[in-house]
């Protein structure tokens, strides 16, 4: 079979330049005569449909929007639109500074989801962490990193949590966390114990459950951190897996991988303790780091 690469880059790629285009109060038969394109070539890009991204029109939408400080994001979204890297619907994501600069690709996804499956085997994912243990997470990270660096990285990751907080259409969230992230010290006893009371007093559109040691190995086989992400229909985009790598990122949205990950969620999920149970689970262990 051969390579069907994925159309979420050209997908957020259209996105993030129809943004700026509004910004700058341009119609697309403007923004497109100015750069001396059609307007049906430029809505096409918009809307994730270009078979082709030119470098030469990227740069040029963003000096006629004033918006060069996007221009290397965007750049390098536009290098794995037309690439077409990927495999059956995977792709790597490794843009470095310049996407994490623009929020990243995922932190786009994730902000327009109306749903978010999350596991997590190893550490609290960054949507559900305190200050306290994202920052400690940060500083073995980032071990050169400024005080002033820090309290940025930490900032992002707070903003990101008003998905989950806002008062109009939070997204829900289920959250399943390997017990291994309850009892792995992440900078002391009393960040821990934060963690802890945080994940237990999360909003009700978050679902959270703990999977104990005592219930096994249910999978057979590892499987690491992922997230499947669900949209509303009106967004045009379709369930997307995201799995976090040291090096790079992976997103998935053909069907078959998707219902995969699903599977594996919910077969981690049949065994995992219920949400009050995990509850308990949580306020116990949160007394335990406070002795």
């Amino acid at each position: 079979m051969g390579k069907i690469p994925s159309t979420i880059p050209r997908r957020q790629l259209g996105r993030r330049l129809r943004e700026i285009r509004l910004e700058a109060g341009l119609s697309i038969q403007d923004a497109a005569r100015l750069i001396e394109r059609g307007a049906g070539t430029l809505q096409r890009l918009e809307r994730g449909e270009a078979n082709r991204v030119r470098m030469l029109d990227i740069q040029a939408l963003c000096q006629i929007y004033d918006r060069l400080d996007m221009l290397d994001a965007l750049l390098e979204l536009a290098k794995v639109a037309a690439s077409g890297d990927g495999e059956d619907g995977l792709w790597w994501n490794e843009y470095g500074h310049a996407i994490r600069a623009d929020f990243e690709l995922y932190v786009s996804l994730e902000a327009s989801a109306s749903k978010l499956t999350v596991y997590r085997p190893d550490i609290i994912s960054g949507l559900f962490q305190t200050p306290d243990y994202a920052r400690m997470l940060d500083m073995l990270y980032f071990p050169d990193a400024s005080i002033e660096d820090l309290d940025q990285r930490v900032s992002v990751r707070l903003k990101r949590q008003r998905v989950i907080t806002r008062r109009r259409n939070p997204i829900d969230a289920d959250l399943l966390l390997d017990e291994n992230v309850l009892r792995r010290v992440v900078g002391n006893p009393d960040v821990m114990s934060g963690a802890m009371r945080h994940l237990a007093d999360l909003p009700a559109n978050v679902t959270v459950q703990i999977l104990p040691f005592s219930r096994g190995f249910p999978l057979g086989v590892a499987c690491g951190p992922f997230v499947v992400l669900d949209f509303d229909r009106a967004t045009g985009e379709p369930p997307t897996v995201y799995v976090e790598g040291y090096r790079g990122n992976m997103y998935y949205d053909m069907v078959e991988a998707v219902t995969q990950y699903r599977n594996t969620f919910q077969t981690l999920q049949r065994v995992a303790l219920s949400p009050a149970d995990s509850k308990q689970m949580l306020r116990r262990m949160a007394r335990e780091y406070e002795q």
